[in-house]
């Protein structure tokens, strides 16, 4: 065995290179000396120092050349094995390899002798190392007996051989899976805040159809903090929200589940898409100023067929229409949450019957390897051909995607639908309106108009009344406090009657508490006593409305 050819790669070994000019010339003496344990001899000052000697800080030691392998790997703390021939014949197996897995008997193959190069998926490497020459590796297997190694195969230049060295990395396998399992519970402890601070279930409006998912990233990825909402905001009106926290794990979860919470109270104020997200935006500084965060916040009105939106550095909403046109909103309207010194603006985007609007984070459509307005242009060709329920819409997107379990990213999904009702279903559905004009006699004007239309509509004699009584009320305080133009709105959906007047004055009603010698001042309390609910909001043109709905029985 050419053990010079091979040693310098044994871990643990080390060969000192020096010139090595004629052995002869060293005495016989100095040779002794290298075995014994007597007294250093004196030192020869005419003999050249033989090679491999340990002369460092004048230490004596053998010459690396006077040791046999076996002495050299029998020294060797980690287990040792030499496999000879082309079946791997046991030839040597170290004192350490012993120790850790047992006695072995020579000249028996090491498919039959050595059960834990199996184990360690080191056999199927011992015909490649002969074959090519070059060492193989396995890292950090794990034994039955629970120790961890990681085994290197070296060929023995001109013996037909084979060293296998196994490094015992049991320690440093134990602490990776500590740290794993620790990332795994981090990770846990995320998706659980994260899916517990979502809607647990949307609501759904009763003129759109939506469905959401959220897919957190997979396991090597951690927990963004992606979110979507909706939230009914009364009148028949709803919005629309979808945001995503640019951080990652349970911070990133906490901040998107702060932001969330705002929206949804922002959002009952019911005021204009900008000026949510304006709000926002302040609150988002306010709670971590290095969280910076994208959101797009969008209402639709039903009377109206489009949605009006803002947006705050997020990607662009995209709309199919009922014969497969994509249409995309436009840039965004002003930079992410948390940036400051910027003036918000709401677009508008068309949302007719019979189509599909998408709000989407960038976990669906950013790749490493393209431009993310090549994703974006691969959702809305995925989007033209979507077609089915918005559940059925949202999985195919996702999978056209290609967004699977092991995604790097966050991905949230928000499909909604404006359905183009027909037949029977159609006659769920009606609106009805009367400009007000004139003074005091507008009332009894709005009053008959409402008990015609409501019994046109077929509703009960006593919802009828508290209709009509309710259109009283809100006339009668639009025509006190408000300022022309006026108008009456009479809606009616699957669900529920709903009742609007607006005017062109800017000042809400609130609800208070009137004197008994008071002769006005009950009109919003008496609507908040008989309807399921009320509300007011300003109007783009800077007047008011005032709604209020009644639950139709079911």
């Amino acid at each position: 065995m050419n053990f010079t050819r091979w040693s310098a790669r044994l871990p643990g070994t080390q060969r000192r290179a020096a010139a090595r000019d004629d052995r002869s010339s060293v005495p016989a003496a100095r040779a002794e000396y290298a075995r014994t344990e007597g007294t250093p001899a004196p030192p020869d000052d005419d003999a050249p120092a033989p090679s491999g000697t340990a002369v460092a800080e004048g230490l004596p030691g053998p010459a690396l050349d006077d040791l046999s392998a076996r002495e050299i790997l029998g020294r060797l703390p980690a287990p040792v094995a030499l496999l000879h021939g082309p079946d791997h014949r046991v030839a040597y197996v170290n004192d350490a390899y012993e120790a850790a897995f047992g006695p072995r008997p020579p000249g028996v193959p090491a498919a039959e002798a050595m059960p834990e190069l199996d184990r360690l998926s080191v056999l199927p490497l011992l015909d490649q190392v002969l074959r090519s020459g070059t060492p193989r590796t396995v890292k950090s297997r794990r034994t039955t007996e629970g120790g961890s190694y990681t085994v290197t195969c070296t060929p023995i230049a001109g013996e037909d051989g084979v060293l296998v060295y196994a490094a015992d990395v049991t320690d440093h396998a134990e602490a990776a899976e500590r740290l794993r399992t620790s990332e795994r519970r981090h990770r846990e402890t995320a998706v659980t805040l994260q899916r517990s601070l979502l809607p647990q279930e949307l609501e759904q409006p009763d003129d759109l159809r939506i469905a959401a998912t959220y897919q957190p990233g997979g396991t090597d990825a951690a927990v963004g903090g992606d979110w979507c909402d909706v939230i009914t905001l009364g009148a028949g009106r709803t919005a629309l929200v979808i945001g995503d926290v640019m951080g990652r794990g349970v911070r990133a979860a906490a901040v998107m589940g702060q932001l969330r919470t705002a929206v949804r109270a922002y959002a009952r104020l019911d005021l204009p898409p900008h000026e949510v997200i304006q709000l926002l935006d302040v609150l988002a500084a306010e709670i971590d100023a290095s969280q910076i965060a994208t959101c797009v916040y969008a209402v639709h009105d039903p009377n109206e067929g489009q949605l009006v939106y803002a947006s705050a550095g997020h990607l662009p909403i995209l709309v199919r229409d009922e014969d497969g046109t994509v249409h995309r909103a436009a840039d965004p309207t002003g930079p992410p949450l948390g940036t400051g010194g910027w003036v918000h603006t709401s677009g508008t985007i068309a949302l007719p019957p019979g189509s599909t609007a998408v709000l989407y984070t960038d976990g669906l459509v950013e790749r490493r390897s393209e431009d993310i307005d090549e994703g974006v242009a691969s959702l809305a060709r995925a989007l033209s051909g979507a077609k089915g329920s918005p559940q059925v819409v949202c999985d195919r997107l996702i999978r056209s995607l290609g967004v699977t379990a092991e995604h790097d990213d966050d991905v949230a999904v928000l499909v909604v639908q404006h359905p183009a009702r027909t037949g029977t279903n159609a006659e769920l559905f009606h609106n009805a309106a009367l400009d007000l004009l004139g003074g005091i006699e507008a009332a009894p004007r709005a009053r008959a108009f409402a008990t015609g239309v409501l019994s046109s509509w077929r509703f009960p004699v006593e919802l009828r009344d508290l209709g009509v009584l309710a259109t009283s009320e809100l006339v009668a305080n639009s025509l006190q406090h408000g300022t022309p133009p006026m108008r009456l709105g009479l809606r009616r959906t699957d669900r529920r009657l709903i009742i609007e007047v607006t005017d062109g004055d800017d000042h809400l009603p609130r609800r208070r508490q009137a004197e008994p010698a008071d002769e006005a001042g009950r009109g919003i309390s008496i609507i908040a006593s008989i309807a399921t609910s009320w509300g007011s909001r300003r109007t783009p043109g800077g007047g008011k409305a005032v709604w209020c709905e009644f639950a139709l029985p079911q």
